[in-house]
């Protein structure tokens, strides 16, 4: 049974503090980036702004003209797709352990000192 200590210091007092939930949306804590919904297009914008991403996607779209093609469109494509769900899932891990250490702080008893 591990407690989380908080010390306030907002100038509070206990007779506001039955209002203190109006002007505060919650105590929670959040380091997680993604969301399932948003997991895919953020972590393709974030990634498409290294410029090695860009370069492979480039040659990529390169390959798609028959005047400019150089090796076979699967061949370029393979590189990109390897390093992004790489990255992808490397992210993936990454982020669902923020969510369960957050899950454990945010559900561990807390201590409240207060002046």
């Amino acid at each position: 049974n591990k407690w989380r200590i908080v010390f306030p210091d907002n100038g509070r007092q206990w007779k506001d503090w039955k209002q203190a939930p109006m002007f505060y949306s919650g105590n929670s804590i959040q380091t997680r980036k993604y969301t399932r919904f948003t997991f895919l297009p953020q972590n393709l914008f974030e990634q498409f702004h290294r410029l090695g991403n860009l370069y492979f996607f480039f040659l990529a779209v390169l390959n798609l003209f028959p005047q400019v093609e150089v090796f076979h469109r699967e061949i370029t494509m393979l590189p990109l797709i390897v390093v992004l769900l790489a990255s992808m899932i490397k992210d993936a891990v990454e982020d669902y352990r923020k969510y369960q250490f957050d899950k454990t702080i945010n559900f561990s008893k807390t201590r409240i000192y207060d002046k």
